[in-house]
């Protein structure tokens, strides 16, 4: 196995003074966030969420999810790390997926099937209340744009407005493929999004980083922000962003080996060009889901940044058997020229898609623009930007976990110094987030809008001192079960 360079320094203490202090600073943003929130609503400040920071209502509650939810949480960290290193590598990721699965099923039970499930994506402003309107696609591709803006009588839903109709046309082929209901849209939403755990690894895998890939799997399995991934059309988002990246890093590692074989050369570099056309495509399609996920463009780049580094491993599990296969790093210099074809792909893969959608009618940049004047005729022109600023940051500590500060402070020490995937993807993925925060297009309900960027957090888990790595899975399973059961989510 390879080993990373996290694994490489030594752990002086389970717990040292710089963890503790970034924990208790993230625990006070949470705490003040809270207070504040509740003040604020108390005094008649717009915040325009009752349980702010988080979109919910106070509402203590167990359900029948509780006793699965508590199970899984208790194997993951009694056993997860263990079997992440044991298991081979198929087998993994096989595991992590199916647990993944059952921990954000077991989550939404605990608001039972049709509160937790069933019902999320079927309420007013949601999704599926638009379906049964879609007779023809292609008319309400030309006609989207013009039904973005409130206050006329054929204004989409809240959701669908504030997203470009890609979103829309996912639950449209649900429904034609006979996969229509709530029941149905919210499990594609969990099955979607747990690919996350199934992508996250195999990236860091592909950029040379297997160890650190395993060492972050438990941390993926019990995320915390599954309690939104079970059923919000985010988790599926995050599920398909995730997805893209993945394919991304395999095809720009692909392209950056030779082999002395010509046949498995061919072989190899048609990989690479379908999985980075699939790549494209997928990226793109995302853009087309969300407008936000134009902010996956700083992971995009590190990813691209890693795979044609000078100091970047080949993407091969073991050095020795690459070897024995044939397989022989890129000289310095030529992994970018090697990367070349792939990223010519994913191109191409996202070029098209864009000029579909153009050719069907629908121009991203129109959307946006009109989507920023329906945000602020609805609640978020009430909403403060000077609480949210600071809220949204303690928002993402609930769905990313408590050890998400602790990473992001270790990738900032870390980065002078190190390039290594498992420091670059958090490090790309924070800064996503603060743009995203400080544009002031994000106020509230960031807890699921940002969960596509969430869940490169735990990509840095490596960089956590060994010793701690089990607590800190522990502190994210529980956040997690005290929120689910503290309160109502609402979408």
């Amino acid at each position: 196995m390879l080993a990373t360079q996290a694994e490489t320094r030594p752990d002086t203490a389970a717990f040292p003074r710089a963890d503790r202090i970034t924990t208790a600073l993230a625990a006070a943003l949470v705490v003040g966030s809270i207070a504040a929130g509740l003040v604020l609503n108390l005094t008649g400040v717009p915040v325009q969420a009752e349980a702010a920071p988080l979109y919910a209502l106070w509402k203590p509650h167990g359900g029948p999810g509780t006793p699965f939810a508590l199970a899984v949480a208790a194997a993951v960290v009694l056993h997860g790390p263990r079997l992440a290193v044991a298991l081979p590598w198929r087998r993994l990721l096989a595991a992590s997926y199916a647990a993944t699965v059952l921990w954000t099923l077991s989550l939404a039970m605990i608001d039972g099937w049709r509160r937790g499930l069933a019902g999320r994506l079927t309420a007013q402003a949601e999704y599926l209340t638009e379906v049964p309107g879609v007779i023809d696609i292609p008319t309400m591709l030309r006609e989207f744009t013009g039904r973005i803006l409130d206050y006329q009588p054929d204004s989409w839903t809240t959701h669908v407005s504030g997203h470009p109709p890609g979103a829309l046309l996912v639950f449209v082929w649900l429904d034609r493929a006979g996969l229509g209901g709530g029941g149905a849209a919210a499990l594609a939403c969990v099955l979607v999004g747990a690919l996350a755990a199934v992508a996250v690894p195999v990236t860091l895998r592909a950029l040379g980083q297997e160890a650190a890939a395993r060492t972050a799997v438990p941390f993926l399995v019990l995320l915390p922000g599954a309690v939104w991934v079970g059923a919000s059309a985010d988790g599926l988002f995050t599920g398909l962003t995730s997805t893209a990246v993945a394919l991304l890093a395999l095809a720009l590692t692909a392209a950056g080996r030779v082999r002395a074989d010509g046949g498995t050369a061919l072989r190899a570099a048609v990989g690479a060009l379908l999985c980075g056309f699939a790549a494209g495509a997928l990226l793109a399609f995302g853009c087309h889901l969300s407008y936000g996920l134009v902010l996956m463009a700083p992971i995009v780049l590190a990813i691209v940044a890693v795979a044609v580094s000078t100091r970047q491993s080949i993407a091969a599990p073991h050095l020795a058997a690459a070897s024995r296969a044939g397989v022989v790093p890129q000289a310095p210099g030529g992994r970018l020229r090697a990367a070349a074809p792939a990223l010519v792909a994913t191109a191409v893969g996202g070029a098209l898609v864009v000029a579909w959608f153009t050719a069907a009618g629908f121009w991203w940049l129109d959307g946006y623009h009109l989507v920023v004047q329906r945000y602020y005729q609805g609640i978020a022109a009430e909403r403060a930007y000077g609480y949210w600023v600071f809220a949204n940051l303690a928002a993402l500590l609930l769905s990313a976990g408590p050890a998400a500060a602790v990473i992001v402070r270790r990738v900032a020490v870390a980065l002078p110094r190190d390039r290594a995937a498992y420091v670059l993807l958090p490090a790309a993925a924070a800064l996503s987030i603060l743009a995203a925060d400080l544009s002031g297009l994000s106020k509230a309900e960031v807890e699921r809008i940002w969960l596509p960027f969430a869940v490169w957090l735990p990509a840095g888990a490596a960089l956590l001192p060994a010793a701690a790595r089990r607590g800190w899975l522990a502190a994210g399973a529980a956040t997690a079960l005290v929120v689910n059961h503290l309160v109502l989510t609402v979408w």
